[in-house]
């Protein structure tokens, strides 16, 4: 794994767990359907964001065109979680 993304889901696991700690101190309870979701949505964008920097690096046009359509399907995915 790059060290970028790495990080990144270091970072968003770290928000998770400060975000569970505020909700549970104002009495509030995180849905595990919202949990999955989060979970979802984020693998999804690391997905987007690796497709992304290998779209810019690509020159084959068949591999290009492929990416294009593996960005388009993660675009449709995310655009249904919300």
């Amino acid at each position: 794994m790059a060290r970028g993304f790495e990080s990144k889901a270091v970072e968003s696991n770290r928000q998770d767990a400060e975000e569970a700690r505020a909700s549970r101190g104002r009495g509030e309870r995180i849905d595990i359907h919202e949990i999955e979701r989060r979970q979802k949505r984020e693998g999804f964008e690391l997905s987007r964001r690796r497709i992304l920097h290998e779209l810019e690096s690509a020159t084959n046009e068949r591999r290009r065109e492929s990416l294009r359509a593996a960005l388009a399907h993660l675009d449709s995915e995310l655009a249904k979680i919300g």
